[in-house]
C-alpha cells in the first residue's frame, strides 16, 4: 500500500486546522476548538510518523544498494545490521500511518475501566485474577499511565475474587480493548501437593470511560444504598457506611464501590462504572447489528469466548483469536504485552481497511 498520498493528505489538513486554531474567533465555540484542538494533536502525530516512514524507505533503498553492491564484508555487515533496524521501524511506522487512513475511533483516547473477575477454578482462579490485575499495572507503568483501584474483593489466599480499575493517559482503550474476555491458565497451583496441572479462568472486561453526553441516566431509574465497606480497606473504610451501591433499574446493572473513603467519592466512582458499562453495551449492540449484516464474520467478540491460553509449565502463552504462540510468558506477567497487542492490532487494521478499499 503507497502510503505517500495519504501523508500528502495529512500533511494539507494539518495546515488547515493550525490555520483554523490561529483564529481567535474559533475559541468563542469551546465544543468546536476542542474538537480542532484533538484533530490538530492527531494529525501533527501522524505527520511525524508519515515524514519519519518516508525518510527510511529512503534509508532502506540506499543500505539494500550497498548489500548488493559493495565487497567490503564490514561495510555490508553494518549495512544488513542497518536494514535489520530500519525494517522493523518501516512496519511499525507504516501500521501507526495507516490506523491513521481509518475514520478516528472516539472511544480509543478514552481513559478505560478494566474488571478483572475470578472465573472457574476456586482460589487458583482467585490467584490468577490478582497476577492478571499485576501484569495490566506493570503494562500501565511502562506506558505511562495511571492506575487508580476503584473496587475489590479480596480472596482469602491473597488473590481478588473482583477487581475494578480505572486507567488514566494517552490511547488506552486503542490498546487495552483486545482484552476483553475469557483468560485460561494451566498451572501447578500452589495449593497443589500433587505437582499437578489444573486449569482455571478469569475474565475480563475492558470498558471505555463514558462521559455523560454518552448515555442519559434518569435519577428515578436509579436505586441507590450506602452500606459499611468490607475487606481489607483499613479501620477508617470499615467503620463508616462509605460504601455504595448503585442500580440502574431499567438495564439491571448493579455496581458496588467502597474503595474510597468518601462516601461521595465512592459514589462517583460508582457513576463512573455504571455510564461505562451502559455505554459498552450500547457499543455492543451496535457491533450486533453491524456484525448481522457482514458476510464473514472476524468473531463475535462475546465475552464466553476463551481469547487467552496462559500455560506455565511450557512458558508458553497462545492467543487464540489469531492462532499466535509465543514462549515468553514469564516477559508477559511482568507487563510486556505489545508482542500480543501489536499483532492483534494490524489483524484489526487489516480487516478495516480491506473493508473500505472493497
Amino acid at each position: 500500500m503507497d502510503l505517500s498520498p495519504h501523508i500528502e493528505r495529512f500533511s494539507r489538513r494539518l495546515a488547515e486546522v493550525e490555520a483554523a486554531l490561529s483564529d481567535p474567533k474559533v475559541f468563542e465555540n469551546k465544543p468546536r476548538a476542542q474538537e480542532l484542538s484533538k484533530e490538530y494533536s492527531r494529525l501533527k502525530e501522524l505527520v511525524g510518523n508519515g515524514r519519519t516512514y518516508l525518510k527510511i524507505l529512503n534509508d532502506l533503498k540506499e543500505n539494500r544498494a550497498l548489500l548488493d553492491s559493495e565487497s567490503d564484508t564490514e561495510l555490508v555487515a553494518m549495512a544488513r545490521d542497518e536494514v535489520q533496524r530500519l525494517e522493523k521501524d518501516e512496519q511499525r511506522l507504516a501500521m501507526e500511518v495507516q490506523i491513521g487512513v481509518l475514520p478516528p475511533d472516539p472511544t480509543d483516547s478514552r481513559n478505560t475501566i478494566v474488571e478483572i473477575r475470578a472465573g472457574t477454578g476456586g482460589s487458583e482462579s482467585a490467584l490468577f485474577a490478582a497476577d492478571l490485575y499485576r501484569m495490566y499495572t506493570r503494562y500501565a507503568e511502562a506506558q505511562g499511565w495511571k492506575v487508580e483501584t476503584m473496587d475489590s474483593s479480596p480472596s482469602d489466599l491473597g488473590g481478588f475474587r473482583e477487581i475494578v480499575f480505572s486507567v488514566i493517559g494517552t490511547d488506552i482503550y486503542k490498546r487495552m480493548k483486545y482484552e476483553s474476555g475469557v483468560h485460561r491458565v494451566q498451572r501447578v497451583p500452589a495449593t497443589e501437593a500433587q505437582g499437578r496441572v489444573h486449569t482455571s479462568t478469569a475474565t475480563v472486561a475492558v470498558l471505555p470511560e463514558a462521559e455523560e453526553v454518552d448515555v442519559e441516566i434518569k435519577t428515578e431509574d436509579l436505586e441507590i444504598n450506602v452500606c459499611r465497606a468490607g475487606g481489607h480497606g483499613g479501620q477508617g473504610v470499615n467503620t463508616t457506611d462509605s460504601a455504595v451501591r448503585i442500580v440502574h433499574k431499567p438495564s439491571g446493572i448493579e455496581v458496588r464501590c467502597q474503595d474510597q473513603r468518601s462516601q461521595i467519592k465512592n459514589k462517583a466512582q460508582a457513576m463512573k462504572v455504571l455510564r461505562s458499562r451502559l455505554l459498552e453495551r450500547k457499543i455492543e449492540e451496535e457491533k450486533t447489528k453491524y456484525d448481522a449484516q457482514r458476510s464473514q464474520q472476524v468473531g463475535t467478540g462475546e465475552r464466553s469466548e476463551k481469547i487467552r491460553t496462559y500455560n506455565f509449565p511450557q512458558n508458553r502463552v497462545t492467543d487464540h483469536r489469531i492462532e499466535l504462540t509465543l514462549y515468553n510468558l514469564s516477559n508477559l506477567m511482568e507487563g510486556e504485552l505489545d508482542p500480543i497487542i501489536n499483532p492483534l492490532m494490524k489483524q484489526e487494521l487489516e480487516t478495516k481497511l480491506a473493508a473500505i478499499q472493497g
